[in-house]
């Protein structure tokens, strides 16, 4: 499908954006009046740092799309069909594989404008409806089966997408009804998307409707959590990084949770922030890389201070598989460790579903890993 374009105001406006330089960091003194700062007091001083931004209009959205989205070029960066680190199942060419009204009898067929915060939250009100921050290229068909479904965590789904993107009954505490959930490896994306919403439509949210995870702008409690979540264990990428100038040029705003994801927990967890400085208070386990992965992978941890850690994997039905480390201490900070994708006894394990339980004395996390080819190749 080609491009048509009649708006030819917006088009100068953007090409001249696009063709302006990148800048790598945030202009000089940018977060300074958030200096210092925690909870309320910091979410209102980050508002006032990022609110009145360019507005474009919907068509441009399209054009934008050619900075913000796009992978080798030309490809689209659909977070609703690709695989981290494999090939997805199909890819579409900016601008060529457009969709601009129609609908999709399936995956495959054409891509849109995804609202990730759904336009019916905010009555498509300007100017959320053209925010790129929360507007992303997606697969068509994959796109109206979420709808406007929350954001959740899905155990038993009653649709998967090609990429394993689910929806269904969510399983987090908290809330019951049907929601839609990306795959592990741009969970962090969306959640730091919704702070974002979260943050630069504070107090000006009369009139939402809302949903089961935003009452306004404001995140429902449950929610909270499960993007807190989200975020620890799905780290900032050099894709949002990038995404995140891309943004910037157009609409001379930027995402403070991708240049500072500290201010998660400094706006939403201020017990965590001792002196203005975030202070871990407990082990966190990341999601494991790759994941999606093939016989081996990375299992990532922070600690607060020294202490003794057991990291063992399970499979699906609860099963002991191996002890990758077993009650040694660790120093604080970073650390990580490789399971070679083998049981405890030197076999391959077969590829599929397998749970990383992280132990301190303090604290146990546990999370999902995917393994696609099994341990011995």
């Amino acid at each position: 499908m080609m491009i048509r374009i009649s708006w030819v105001l917006d088009v100068a406006l953007v090409f001249l954006l696009l063709s302006a330089p990148a800048s790598a960091d945030p202009p000089p003194g940018y977060y300074d009046p958030a200096a210092s700062l925690t909870g309320p007091a910091l979410q209102a001083a980050l508002h006032d740092i990022i609110d009145n931004h360019t507005n474009i209009s919907y068509d441009a959205i399209w054009l934008a799309f050619f900075t913000t989205d796009d992978r080798n070029g030309n490809e689209v960066w659909d977070m609703y069909s690709d695989i981290p680190g494999e090939t997805p199942p199909y890819e579409y060419t900016l601008g060529d594989d457009q969709n601009q009204g129609g609908s999709a009898s399936g995956e495959g067929e054409s891509y849109n404008r995804e609202h990730s915060w759904p336009k019916s939250w905010f009555n498509d009100a300007s100017p959320m409806n053209t925010d790129l921050f929360h507007i992303v290229p997606t697969d068509t068909y994959v796109n109206s089966k979420r709808g406007n479904e929350p954001y959740g965590e899905v155990s038993n789904p009653t649709w998967t997408s090609t990429n394993d993107s689910r929806l269904g009954p969510c399983s987090y505490p908290g809330y019951s009804g049907t929601a839609f959930e990306p795959i592990d490896g741009y969970k962090g994306d969306f959640a730091r998307n919704y702070f974002y919403m979260a943050t630069r439509y504070l107090g000006e949210d009369t009139g939402w409707p809302g949903s089961a995870m935003a009452i306004g702008a404001v995140l429902t409690d449950w929610a909270e959590k499960m993007l807190i979540g989200w975020h620890i264990s799905d780290p900032v990428s050099t894709k949002e990084t990038d995404r995140n100038e891309a943004v910037y040029d157009i609409q001379n705003n930027r995402n403070p949770f991708i240049d500072h994801p500290e201010y998660v927990l400094m706006v939403y967890d201020p017990t965590s922030v001792e002196g203005g400085e975030f202070q871990m208070v407990s082990a966190l386990l990341y999601q494991n890389v790759p994941n999606p992965f093939c016989g081996m992978t990375t299992i990532r941890f922070t600690l607060p201070e020294v202490t003794m850690v057991s990291i063992t994997v399970y499979d699906i039905s609860g099963k002991l598989v191996n002890r990758v480390v077993e009650n040694s201490q660790f120093s604080p900070g970073y650390h990580d460790v490789i399971w070679n994708g083998r049981r405890a006894s030197g076999e391959p394990a077969a590829a599929g579903i397998y749970f990383c339980r992280l132990a301190t004395p303090e604290r146990i996390n546990t999370l999902r890993m995917l393994m696609i080819r099994d341990g011995g190749n």
